[in-house]
């Protein structure tokens, strides 16, 4: 079955994938970047989660998910290894998603009664 966010959600999932990886792999050595991680990995999923029940709070959820995406890749790209630039790029394509979403979702028409 066909999503109106589709394309979105699955970025926000290979990026929570590759995201989880990456902090997995950053423990220790390089904490604020397990951090930046951790945090990008956990709103990636929620992002999907929320995208795939329709909620009414879309767009303003891809707007933070977009902002962490970027903190992220930032820091990721500071690094020389193959799991942060796999991670950075997920990221950024992530990012690049979740805006349009978040650009798009707020203008989409909202049930009667219903409040944002």
């Amino acid at each position: 079955m066909a999503h109106q966010y589709q394309s979105c959600m699955e970025a926000c999932v290979r990026c929570a994938e590759e995201c989880e990886s990456c902090g997995n792999q950053c423990l220790g050595e390089m904490p604020e970047c397990a951090r930046l991680c951790i945090d990008c990995a956990d709103q990636c999923w929620s992002c999907a989660a929320f995208m795939s029940r329709d909620s009414r709070f879309i767009a303003e959820l891809c707007g933070v998910c977009a902002t962490i995406c970027d903190a992220c890749a930032a820091e990721c790209e500071k690094h020389q290894n193959d799991h942060c630039r796999r991670c950075a790029e997920a990221c950024r394509r992530c990012a690049e998603e979740c805006r349009k979403v978040a650009a798009g979702a707020g203008t989409r028409q909202q049930p009667a009664g219903a409040r944002r």
